[in-house]
């Protein structure tokens, strides 16, 4: 089946409704089976957004009304209707609302899912409070109970029993 293009929102619309007061995402793209992420930002006069890193992806950040300043180390950037700004991945930045507030639209790929992968050698694993992951319910001896160790054990090493169907 082909994809269609279609309007999903008037950010006008969503950005008269919202209060004076109003702070957080008011619209975000939640069509399935998209490749992008889109939110409408909005912060009241006087707000900010604290100084963060996005190390995974780029982000285009478009200004639809207020202004502000964008902080990146030594640098401010400021920010006025229609202003993009390309935040580059791995950037530090911070957003502050000027007295009239701010709104944006920031644009991105959409976030990669979580992945389970093994730690590369020698990295220091952090012990995680809580007990052992649900992912590791494969490597629970079916007739003993046991936790199995290594990464893709067979056999219980306590009773032999063949774990998980392997």
């Amino acid at each position: 089946m082909n994809a269609v293009p279609r309007n999903l929102a008037v950010l006008a619309d969503a950005l008269a409704q919202a209060g004076p007061d109003s702070r957080g995402a008011l619209w975000q793209l939640a069509e399935p089976g998209r490749e992008l992420d889109a939110n409408l930002v909005r912060l009241p006069p006087g707000a900010e957004v604290g100084e963060h890193q996005e190390d995974t992806l780029d982000v285009l950040l478009v200004v639809l009304a207020g202004s502000g300043v964008l902080v990146t180390g030594e640098t401010a950037l400021p920010l006025a209707p229609t202003t993009v700004t390309w935040l580059p991945r791995t950037s530090r930045r911070s957003v502050a609302a000027g007295p009239e507030g701010l709104a944006y639209l920031t644009v991105h790929r959409r976030r990669p899912g979580l992945t389970i992968a093994s730690a590369p050698p020698g990295a220091r694993v952090r012990e995680a409070e809580g007990g052992e992951a649900p992912c590791a319910l494969d490597r629970v001896c079916p007739a003993c109970g046991r936790l199995a160790e290594g990464r893709a054990p067979k056999f219980c090493a306590e009773c032999g029993e063949r774990l998980g169907g392997r």
